[in-house]
């Protein structure tokens, strides 16, 4: 079954809720904290939060200006964002990172992508630092959906799935064959997003080789 694209009416408004639940949750960081590794290799705390206020601040014609200056390597223009909105002050960063809470630009691509952002950057900040989050699992399940249609060589984790039932016990959703996986929407959107998952985190008879073999495959991709 093909989905629609997600319309802006739709992303918009999570985006923005999440952007605000995320900077109440690093008001409180003290400076140590920031340096704290993320889950996406390389980038610390305060790296994923420039990462997000520099897509925040990515235009469509701006986007494709960044291709051709960075040769088309996606690595090589999150580098350079990083670069160019990560201040000295980690709180300075946040304060832009506010500035940019209601901002609506984004690359030409599927909107999908602005919540898989949300939610799985949120999670890369997060977790490491021992911050818990009830995200919307109607809205997490849509930017699931996304990351099921759309092939690991531009992000998605389509392949990933392929050969498991993943159901989410948060939300009604079920997706593909073979031996069940089942957890809350949020962590099957991690492992199709290249995060590592644990086995607490999920049940059924498919959940300890899915595990696995999420370990293997998973990049921590940014």
């Amino acid at each position: 079954m093909i989905r629609p694209k997600l319309r802006g009416p739709v992303v918009w408004p999570v985006v923005e809720e999440e952007r605000r639940a995320l900077i109440h949750d690093l008001e409180a960081l003290a400076p140590q904290q920031w340096q704290t590794p993320s889950l996406c290799p390389g980038w610390d705390v305060h790296d994923v939060l420039a990462h997000l206020v520099d897509t925040a601040k990515t235009t469509r014609l701006g986007f494709i200006r960044r291709m051709i200056a960075s040769g088309f390597d996606f690595d090589r223009d999150n580098d350079a964002g990083i670069a160019r909105e990560r201040a000295r002050d980690p709180r300075d960063t946040l304060t832009e990172f506010r500035a940019v809470q209601t901002r609506r630009t984004g690359p030409p691509v599927d909107l999908g992508t602005r919540l898989v952002e949300a939610f799985v950057h949120g999670e890369d900040i997060r977790r490491p630092l021992g911050i818990t989050r009830r995200y919307p699992p109607e809205h997490v399940v849509k930017a699931l959906q996304y990351q099921l249609r759309t092939s690991v060589k531009i992000g998605g984790g389509k392949e990933v799935a392929a050969g498991w039932r993943l159901v989410a016990t948060d939300e009604t959703f079920v997706h593909g064959t073979g031996p069940e996986v089942r957890g809350p929407a949020i962590v099957l959107l991690l492992a199709m997003a290249g995060r590592r998952v644990s086995a607490e985190e999920l049940s059924g008879t498919g959940a300890t080789d899915f595990v696995r073999a999420n370990a293997s495959l998973a990049t921590g991709g940014h």
